[in-house]
């Protein structure tokens, strides 16, 4: 618990904020490797980083409705430069809701979310940050693109758009499913 508290700064950053910081631990503890193990992303990422300096880091949800729920997956892909993908992810399970401007927004604040969380415990990567939204007119994503586009640019983060590289949001696909 001192690591995580360590890692996550709650003496500066999130004093009077506990609720926060409970959102923020809930959201390390469902991590998982592929093979099912708990990791701590951020703890997880500086060992992945420390490997290898030149890994890309992307970051991206997909969701799927289901019945009563609508499944989220977030994964953080580790990019090695001509060596392959490995990543780290988490399911979350939500209440429908009424459009799908409205759940398909909430994966741009997931992996943000994720990624504010990296950046502001370990300052000196770049973070990429892979939408699942679509150029072409045809698909309904595209009304998305320009806000969250807009949104994560502003946050400093570079934004993958498809048909572009979707390292993160293709993990998180194959987990939705």
């Amino acid at each position: 618990m001192a690591e995580l508290a360590y890692a996550l700064d709650l003496g500066s950053s999130y004093w009077g904020f506990e609720s926060l910081y409970r959102y923020k631990f809930f959201l390390i503890m469902k991590f998982r490797t592929v093979d099912g193990k708990p990791v701590n992303p951020i703890t997880y990422t500086v060992k992945m980083i420390g490997g290898d300096p030149f890994i890309e880091i992307h970051i991206g949800t997909d969701s799927q409705r289901y019945g009563q729920e609508i499944i989220y997956v977030t994964a953080i892909a580790y990019r090695y430069p001509n060596n392959g993908v490995h990543y780290i992810y988490q399911k979350n399970s939500t209440p429908p809701t009424k459009d799908n401007w409205t759940r398909l927004w909430k994966e741009t604040e997931f992996s943000l979310e994720i990624a504010n969380l990296i950046s502001e415990n370990i300052p000196t990567i770049k973070v990429e940050v892979d939408l699942d939204y679509n150029d072409d007119e045809f698909y309904f994503s595209n009304k998305l693109v320009s806000a969250a586009k807009g949104w994560v640019t502003s946050l400093g983060y570079k934004a993958n758009i498809k048909p572009n590289k979707q390292i993160a949001t293709r993990a998180a696909d194959y987990h939705c499913k």
